[in-house]
């Protein structure tokens, strides 16, 4: 996952991952990477991932947008290693942050593989702390440790962003190991498996120009959920005489994992030192291990508070969706004299995939339309939104309902469309002649319930395909005729198929006789029907979007 890494301004290592397909900088505090300084526009600049590739684009900010020095002018693709910069922020774009060895303050940690060897191992201490936050004990210099400990504390309680707190940690463990030469902490990205390093502290400017992380000592840390201390790790052949050890004469090493509520593992901590008379001993090992189960509840925490502001962000954008699919629907049934028309929808996520509409046609006959994409949610949503622009184009431009329907299914015929299909009614009303034309795609068949109140399934010459099965599918159209007081139901499987709490379906049998029942118009033979399945589901979640159509000649 790409990032960028703050190399100037703000918290110089901090990483602000690329997640999204736009990720907008500013200093607007609804921008996904805010900088709070007050010579950033609000919507300053953003960032576009298209096709793995990432382009930078400027907002029409105040002060413009750079990119290794040059004004960004309309959209700049990025590559590794280049310097943006805002104002007198500046930030490097990484592909792979783990891999970056600069300078600044965690990017110039480089994680290597260490191929151990066999031989006695000098590790004199190991503590277990994969059963949790108890039991763990302080002996040594108590007071000191435990006043370092509660600073420790007060930096994990309020912590929502671990890249700001992290680095606090070192700093107090630093005030408590005297004899700790650099320390670090990496966490593990479980979609990668990779360890990214968080924070790094040394204790003496000369050793920071690079840093090695040996895996092996990580990862028997890791595999063993144990705190791990070992007397010489130059000498510990457990470790194999590791290139990163032997390169900074790694002496006395302390690593603890950072073991999650699930009994997940993190990331680790670990402090080491080069000086072989200044050696940890198992009273530190305790102490490193309380700091590491309190640091594993603060990244828990964190982790926790990323994914509910995502889901936030996500809820609100599901709701601008929402009404943006609620402008794409009918917002009041048309005026047709002598005709009356009802309707209903009601999605069972935020977003749907039914649809229904009217569409006047030019010699004053109206197309009544109801369709099913499969699936649900949001991919279903945009399907629908297609579908609605190109029925009323087609509509438009075609003067048989039986071409427009064809033409329709070869336009979801194409691949990009992931397999999906359409089923659809499609009816046209004359109030003329008070005749409807039917053109069926794989959809349920219109339900004609007569002023007396029988109910029939009508228009089965029409039978076809759904939309996008078959792309060379001929259509055929059928007519009813209605008579006063007579109403032609249009549905979804939404109505059909709700489930009551004994898994029973309500079923073509259940409405049909709903449909039988008396009623004085088509609003209400429409609200009877919603409301006997409401009855009918109870207390069962909705599984399916409902949509229903009625439309009529009054009596």
């Amino acid at each position: 996952m790409a990032v960028l890494k703050v190399i100037r301004g703000l918290s110089p290592g901090r990483c602000f991952p690329l997640e999204k397909a736009c990720s907008v900088l500013g200093r607007h505090p609804d921008c996904d990477i805010v900088l709070p300084v007050g010579a950033v526009s609000r919507q300053h600049a953003q960032i576009l991932r298209i096709d793995n590739q990432y382009y930078l684009e400027d907002l029409k900010s105040r002060n413009g947008t750079f990119v290794n020095e040059e004004f960004v002018r309309g959209r700049r693709r990025l590559s590794e290693h280049d310097v943006v910069r805002i104002c007198d922020l500046e930030f490097k774009f990484l592909y792979d942050p783990a891999a970056d060895e600069d300078s600044s303050t965690v990017s110039h940690v480089r994680i290597v593989d260490d191929e151990p060897s066999a031989g006695t191992s000098t590790i004199v201490s190991k503590l277990d702390i994969s059963a949790g936050r108890e039991g763990l004990r302080l002996t040594a210099n108590a007071e000191a440790k435990l006043k370092a400990l509660l600073e420790i504390a007060q930096n994990l309680g309020g912590a929502v962003t671990l890249e700001d707190v992290l680095p606090k940690v070192l700093d107090s463990l630093f005030k408590i190991f005297i004899q700790a030469d650099r320390g670090f902490i990496v966490l593990k990205d479980f979609q990668s498996g990779r360890l990214i390093p968080m924070a790094v502290k040394h204790r003496h400017d000369a050793a920071a120009e690079q840093i090695r992380i040996s895996r092996t000592i990580v990862n028997e840390a890791m595999e063993s959920k144990g705190a791990i201390l070992s007397a010489d790790a130059a000498t510990d052949e457990r470790f194999g005489m590791s290139e990163s050890i032997a390169d900074f004469q790694i002496r006395s090493v302390m690593c603890a994992p950072l073991i999650g509520s699930e009994g997940q593992v993190l990331g680790v901590i670990q402090i080491d030192t080069i000086d072989p008379r200044r050696r940890f001993n198992n009273d530190d090992l305790e102490v490193l291990g309380s700091v590491a189960c309190q640091a594993a509840v603060s990244v828990e925490n964190a982790q926790l508070h990323r994914i509910a502001v995502a889901e936030e962000a996500m809820k609100r954008e599901l709701e601008v969706a929402y009404q943006v699919q609620q402008g794409f629907l009918p917002a009041e049934p048309p005026v047709v004299p002598g005709y009356e028309f009802f309707d209903f929808y009601e999605p069972a996520r935020q977003l749907g995939g039914d649809y229904f509409d009217y569409i006047p046609l030019q010699d004053g006959r109206v197309a009544v339309a109801l369709g099913d994409v499969s699936g649900k949610g949001v991919s279903a949503s945009l399907l629908m939104a297609k579908l609605s622009a190109e029925m009323k184009y087609l509509l438009a431009s075609e003067t048989s309902a039986t071409d427009a329907v064809a033409k329709l299914n070869r336009v979801f015929c194409d691949s990009r469309w992931d397999d999906r299909f359409i089923t659809l009614i499609l009816t046209v009303l004359d109030p003329r002649s008070h005749g409807v034309t039917v053109v069926n795609a794989g959809h349920m068949f219109p339900l004609l319930r007569t002023r007396s109140g029988k109910v029939e399934e009508v228009a089965k010459a029409s039978d076809g395909m759904p939309l996008g099965v078959m792309e060379e599918e001929e259509y055929q159209a059928d007519t009813v005729q209605l008579s006063p007081g007579d109403c032609l139901v249009l549905y979804s499987d939404g109505i059909t198929e709700a489930m009551n709490s004994a898994n029973e379906c309500y079923g073509d049998e259940r409405l049909q006789t709903q449909l039988a029942k008396p009623a004085d118009s088509v609003t209400a033979v429409g609200k009877g029907l919603l409301e006997d399945v409401r009855q009918f589901v109870g207390t069962r979640a909705q599984s399916d979007d409902r949509c229903v159509v009625c439309f009529g000649r009054k009596a």
